[in-house]
C-alpha cells in the first residue's frame, strides 16, 4: 500500500501468511499492536503480532512491512524471533478491542467494536483510520445487528485510558534507554504524565533527552519547570543546543534562566547567542577537545576518550597555545583521531597536525559550512576568529539540525517507535 491508500480492516489480514523478500513463508498474522497518542492524532500502529510455525508469537515493526494485499503480507529484512510481550502502553486490536462496548454520542443504541481499519499515512507510518461498530440486539445480545463504519475520532474512548502509573517507576525504566529512545517515550506520553515524569528525571538524563526532541516540545518542557530547575537542566546540555533552546524562549524567561545558570556556563550560551543561528558561530560548540603544543599522543587519546565527548567531536583534537579555554591562544592546527591511534603514545600530537584542514570563521553561513563538510569529508571542523584564536568546533550533526525540515525530529521519533522493538 502506498501513502494515502485505502484503509485495511484488521479482520481481513488476520491469518494471512507473512512472506520474506524471497517469497518464503515466515508465519501468520495474528494481531495488530496499536498505541494511543496525545492530542488529536489517531492511534499509531506499532506493528504486527506474527505466529511462527513453532507457535511462538513475535513482534514485527510496521516499517518492515513492504505490502499488504488480500492474500499475503510481504516484509523486508530479517525476523527477530524474540517472543512478543505487549508493553504497558500498547493495545492488541483483536484480543483487546474486538467486541468491546463503546458509547458513541451519535448513536442511541449500544454498540460494540466489530472491526478496526488501519492505513498508511502521508508520513509513511501506519495509523488507525476507521472503526466498524455493530449494534447489540436489545432482546437477543447474540443477534447480529447493523454495522456502521465511523472515523476513529468518533469513538474517542475505544482504547481505555491507561491506569495511573508511578512516575518514579517510569523514570527507572527510562534510565535504561538511550537518549533518543527516552525522547521517543516523552514524545508519545500524555502531557500530564509527561509532566510528572520530567519532574522525577535527573537533570542530566532530561538534558540528553531534550536535545533529541523537536524544538516546540523542548520549549514546552523547559517552560513547565521552575526557573531554578530549568537552569540546572540547561547547564547539562551542550552549549550550542542550550543556546538554540534559549533563543526560542520568551525573552524574560530566557534572561531569568541565564541569570540562574553558573556564570561560566551562562557565558558560553550568551556568546553563542551573539551569532546568527545559521552561521558557524551559532552552530559551534565552545567546548571542543583542546590540547597544548607539548601534549603527547597519549594525552590526546585520553582527552578524546572522556565519556562526555560525542563521537563527532572526538574525531579531531585541536592544538593551541595557552590559554586552552575558548577563545584560546593562537590556533596551531587539528589532529585526526585515526592518526593518533596509529602513532606511539610518546609522540607529540602537534607533529601530526593535518595541514589541509582550513578553519571556518564564525561568520561562515550554513551553505558555506555544509559545502565545507562535503568537500573535506569531515565530521568536525574548527572555528577561529580574525586573530586565529579557536572559538569552538562545528560537528556535522549540528549542520544537519539546521538544514533538515523543522519537524524532522518529530517524524524521526515516530519512526523510532517501531525500530525499538526490532532486534
Amino acid at each position: 500500500m502506498s501513502a494515502g491508500s485505502a484503509s485495511i480492516f484488521v479482520s481481513r489480514i488476520k491469518g494471512l501468511p507473512m512472506l520474506d523478500p524471497n517469497g518464503d513463508q515466515v508465519g501468520k498474522v495474528r494481531d495488530v499492536v496499536i498505541q494511543n497518542r496525545s492530542g488529536s492524532r489517531p492511534p499509531k500502529v506499532r506493528g504486527l503480532v506474527v505466529e511462527l510455525f513453532a507457535l511462538r508469537r513475535i513482534f514485527l515493526p510496521m516499517d518492515r512491512v513492504r505490502s499488504i494485499d488480500a492474500n499475503q503480507v510481504i516484509i523486508s529484512g530479517m525476523v527477530n524471533t524474540r517472543r512478543f510481550e505487549a508493553r504497558e502502553n500498547e493495545t492488541l486490536v483483536i484480543d483487546q478491542l474486538f467486541d468491546r462496548t463503546v458509547a458513541r454520542a451519535a448513536s442511541q443504541r449500544e454498540e460494540t467494536i466489530f472491526d478496526i481499519a488501519v492505513r498508511r499515512s502521508r508520513h509513511h507510518d501506519w495509523e488507525v483510520s476507521e472503526v466498524a461498530l455493530r449494534e447489540v440486539g436489545r432482546r437477543n445480545p447474540f443477534q447480529r445487528g447493523h454495522v456502521t463504519i465511523v472515523e476513529w475520532s468518533e469513538v474517542p474512548d475505544f482504547i481505555e485510558a491507561e491506569a495511573p502509573r508511578d512516575a518514579d517507576q517510569l523514570v527507572m525504566r527510562l534510565s535504561e534507554l538511550k537518549p533518543a529512545d527516552v525522547a521517543r517515550e516523552l514524545h508519545d506520553m500524555d502531557p500530564t504524565l509527561r509532566g510528572e515524569v520530567v519532574k522525577a528525571m535527573a537533570d542530566e538524563q532530561l538534558a540528553e533527552a531534550l536535545e533529541e526532541l523537536p524544538e516546540d516540545e523542548q520549549v514546552a518542557v523547559i517552560a513547565s519547570l521552575d526557573t531554578e530547575r530549568a537552569a540546572d537542566v540547561l547547564e547539562e546540555m551542550d552549549p550550542d543546543d542550550a543556546a538554540d533552546l534559549i533563543a526560542e524562549l520568551d525573552s524574560a524567561l530566557a534572561e531569568d534562566i541565564l541569570e540562574r545558570m553558573e556564570p561560566e556556563e551562562a557565558q558560553d550560551v550568551r556568546t553563542l547567542l551573539t551569532y546568527d543561528a545559521a552561521t558557524a558561530g551559532g552552530l559551534m560548540n565552545p567546548e571542543p577537545v583542546i590540547l597544548a603544543a607539548d601534549a603527547t599522543v597519549a594525552d590526546a587519546l585520553a582527552s578524546l576518550r572522556r565519556p562526555e565527548i560525542t563521537p563527532a567531536m572526538a574525531a579531531l583534537a585541536f592544538i593551541c597555545r595557552s590559554p586552552l579555554d575558548t577563545p584560546t591562544g593562537r590556533y596551531l592546527g587539528a589532529v585526526h583521531i585515526q592518526r593518533l591511534l596509529r602513532e606511539p603514545p610518546s609522540v607529540l600530537a602537534a607533529g601530526l597536525i593535518d595541514p589541509d584542514i582550513t578553519p571556518l570563521t564564525p561568520a561562515s553561513n550554513i551553505a558555506q559550512v555544509s559545502r565545507y563538510f562535503a568537500t573535506y569529508d569531515l565530521v568536525c571542523a574548527p572555528v577561529v576568529d580574525s586573530n586565529r584564536r579557536l572559538l569552538g568546533a562545528v560537528t556535522v550533526d549540528d549542520v544537519l539540525d539546521h538544514i533538515l525540515p523543522n519537524d524532522w525530529r518529530g517524524v524521526q521519533l515516530d519512526r523510532l517507535e517501531a525500530e525499538v522493538n526490532d532486534g
